[in-house]
């Protein structure tokens, strides 16, 4: 017993001076942040970490450790940076904390940072390797901080691991200012393709210097090739490049012999706002401009000086090469103020018929959804009727008893939190009649915006089976929260237990979702983190298996 009584005081006063290098001066909160990890990009987001003064004292941080435990495979990681926010908390790239490490289990910085702000904010950050698989995650926790007036208690927060992604398109690549607008399609042979607006000069929507751009991918979204422009109406009629923009993209791939359409709408000049008119000379120093879903941006009839003109190309060779567009506009009623793609996806039907969804301005000028289909490979295409007013941007799909879904942006929900849902109706006739939908303005929430829907078909023991899945910003005011959803049985349900968030902070909040192959979802977004970014969904992850 003396041998005991002569360790336990020495044991109590380690413990006690061990507890004593702490310090309350400091409080920390930690946040983990819903976000995508890309390829493509110098710096990741992935841990927001805020050291809290509660006395005016400057201090040291002398030493930060960090945990990658539970990240799927270090090797992804081709290095870890601590990098101190901007002035409202946000992430940030132009002040290091902790020069770049390589990837461990554990990660020490023992770089000094002189703090003299009462709140310092500091961001964990990764940059990846290139062509990582998708499926693979990423975890990072803070483990310890120590400074020079001692040791912070850091607390245990809830970390969830990040999926990875690629950042298709970023701000200012090759040239373009800003990349918007995306549709994803997998073609016969498994090329993805991914379309979208290549907006050179600013953000803003037509008319303005705006191509459709596409990127193949053929590893299953891990790498993408060069952009390539597939509608340029380039100086068409005299008028610089500004004045001829194209955008609003959308992408069918034909089930039938592997043909690949991409639709876009191509404005031709400025109308005036009050009287519809089309405005003569039109040059490069112009700044008139006006937006086809505004005032008079566009008008009845046919003609480029009218209204805004639907095209679409066509790719026989998987999307390497692309034909002349054609001009479709003259199938809509001449009344229609404005006849354009949807952006997005379009589908093939069982029977073989080609259906891109689409919209427009009716003879009042309001806005409206239908579909568009052709019975014959793309030769001639034909207009339904309305499926609602007062509605836009819309995606469809073909159900199980082989109806049309129409699933569309409702005006009426903008701001509205006690009526808010997408607007669904169905169609058995390709649209000369259509019925609403029971879920309509009951389910789907939206801020009002694009949103994307898509079928995949999947075997489960030797029996076909389908599933619904739906992305949008999972919010009624804002574009932020993009969300998976699912449903099991053709969209009378989407069980919040399936949901799946992929971006919680606010980006513009366009996507389009696609199958990659029979296991794996591919999902195509705007992000808070890059233009375009990609990510794949499992589909076991989707149905709980």
């Amino acid at each position: 017993m003396k041998p005991t009584k002569k360790i336990l005081p020495v044991l109590l006063f380690v413990l006690v001076l061990s507890c004593a290098n702490y310090t309350d001066e400091i409080s920390i909160r930690i946040e983990s942040p819903v976000l995508p990890v890309l390829t493509g990009k110098d710096a990741n987001p992935v841990l927001k970490v805020e050291m809290i003064r509660q006395q005016l004292i400057d201090y040291s941080l002398q030493k930060i450790v960090v945990s990658l435990e539970g990240t799927t495979d270090l090797n992804d990681i081709e290095r870890i940076s601590l990098l101190k926010s901007d002035s409202k908390g946000n992430f940030a790239t132009g002040t290091l904390i902790g020069e770049a490490q390589p990837p461990a289990s554990v990660v020490t910085f023992r770089d000094n940072f002189n703090v003299t702000e009462d709140t310092l904010t500091f961001w964990v950050s990764v940059t990846l390797k290139e062509n990582i698989d998708l499926t693979h995650r990423i975890k990072v926790q803070c483990k310890s901080i120590s400074t020079d007036i001692g040791k912070i208690r850091v607390p245990a927060a809830d970390i969830q691991s990040l999926r990875v992604g690629v950042a298709v398109r970023r701000h200012m690549q090759d040239g373009v200012h800003t990349s918007r607008i995306p549709g994803l399609a997998t073609s016969k042979k498994g090329t993805l393709l991914a379309i979208y607006d290549a907006r050179y000069e600013s953000a803003r929507d037509l008319q303005g210097h705006i191509d459709i751009g596409l990127n193949r991918s053929l590893d299953e979204g891990r790498t993408w090739e060069p952009i390539q422009i597939v509608l340029d109406m380039n100086k068409w009629g005299g008028l610089p490049e500004k004045y001829n923009g194209v955008s609003d993209a959308c992408i069918l791939v034909d089930d039938n012999n592997g043909d690949i359409y991409i639709a876009g709408l191509w404005m031709h000049g400025v109308l005036d706002r009050e009287t519809g008119k089309w405005v003569e000379g039109m040059t490069g120093d112009s700044t008139r401009w006006i937006h086809q879903w505004q005032a008079k941006g566009s008008q009845p009839g046919f003609g480029v000086k009218e209204t805004s003109q639907f095209l679409i190309t066509k790719s026989t060779d998987d999307g390497l090469t692309w034909s002349e567009p054609v001009n479709i506009t003259p199938i809509k009623k001449k009344e229609w103020w404005l006849f354009a793609p949807a952006p997005g996806h379009g589908i093939t039907l069982s029977d073989g018929t080609l259906v891109f969804p689409t919209q427009g301005r009716d003879e009042m000028g309001k806005p409206f959804s239908n579909i568009t289909w052709s019975k014959d490979g793309g030769k001639t295409w034909n207009v339904s009727k309305l499926a609602s007013s007062g509605t836009t941007e819309c995606m469809a799909v073909e159900l199980s008893d082989r109806s049309i879904m129409l699933n569309m942006r409702d005006n009426r929900n903008r701001g509205n939190e006690e009526i808010n849902g997408r607007n669904i109706a169905t169609t058995t006739d390709l649209g000369e009649t259509w019925t609403e939908h029971s879920t309509s303005r009951k389910a789907l929430i939206e801020p009002t915006c694009m949103a994307s829907l898509h079928k995949h078909v999947y075997n489960d023991g030797g029996t076909e089976k389908s599933i619904l899945l739906f992305v949008n910003p999972n919010s009624t005011s804002k574009r932020d929260h993009i969300t998976l959803k699912v449903s099991f049985d053709d969209g009378r349900t989407w069980p919040e237990e399936y949901w799946i968030l992929l971006d919680e902070y606010s980006g513009r909040g366009y996507s389009c979702i696609t199958s990659v192959d029979e296991n794996t979802i591919g999902i195509l977004y705007e992000s808070s983190q890059a233009d375009m970014v990609f990510q794949q969904i499992a589909l076991n992850e989707l149905i709980g298996k």
